[in-house]
């Protein structure tokens, strides 16, 4: 396992792994990718709203050419400081071109005594149910573990996201309860369920961990 520092050297990582019917990536983000950003956040337009976050000031998501380039900027600002891995999600079919399929961030991570971060994530509808963002999240976690030298990884997840719950429950996260009121979501502050790993508790890592387990991922 790397140590950790402090800022990012692996912005340009790329971490993939074959999984069934092609090739599972997580590329980082950039300026370049926003038309086809653009196009799959308007098809997928109603199928995330209810996950997508908001503020109180913007109650409503910001699908726009503006809203890209404001979250791009920011996100690339961290990654080059260190705080954040900002990944979109791409899988190539067998014998057909790489597809966009989602987005995976991780930030703001903290080093010091504490070595930790948080994941957010969302897919393609049509890639739903197929254990492509179950892998997406082992993929980042044992990057982040392996190859950062973090020690915590934690997602937050609303009690209402089935499939979400589904994904971390899948990859032995530990749930340490209930956060009210944690998140500016769909227009409010929603209530949210903490899940958690340490270092400790991962073994030989969350890719082994879904290929042990690969006929009941979901």
């Amino acid at each position: 396992m790397r140590l950790f520092s402090g800022r990012s050297r692996d912005f340009s990582a790329r971490p993939s792994v074959e999984v069934e019917g092609g090739r599972l990536e997580l590329r980082p983000l950039r300026m370049a990718d926003e038309h086809r950003f653009m196009a799959l956040r308007v098809i997928n337009t109603d199928w995330l709203a209810p996950w997508d976050a908001t503020t109180p000031e913007n109650p409503a998501p910001r699908n726009s050419s503006a809203g890209f380039k404001d979250m791009a900027r920011t996100l690339i600002r961290g990654a080059q400081a260190g705080t954040h891995l900002p990944w979109l999600i791409w899988f190539t079919p067998v014998g057909k071109p790489p597809l966009l399929i989602g987005q995976l961030t991780v930030g703001p991570i903290i080093g010091g005594s504490a070595r930790t971060t948080s994941l957010g994530y969302w897919l393609d509808e049509r890639y739903a149910g197929r254990g492509l963002m179950t892998f997406a999240v082992a993929l980042a976690v044992d990057h982040l573990f392996f190859e950062r030298g973090l020690h915590r990884v934690e997602i937050t997840v609303r009690p209402e996201n089935i499939a979400s719950v589904r994904v971390v429950e899948k990859l032995g996260f530990r749930e340490e309860g209930m956060r009210l009121r944690f998140l500016h979501i769909d227009g409010d502050w929603r209530d949210h369920r903490s899940f958690a790993l340490t270092q400790e508790e991962i073994g030989e890592g969350l890719v082994a961990r879904c290929r042990g387990s690969q006929s009941g991922i979901g």
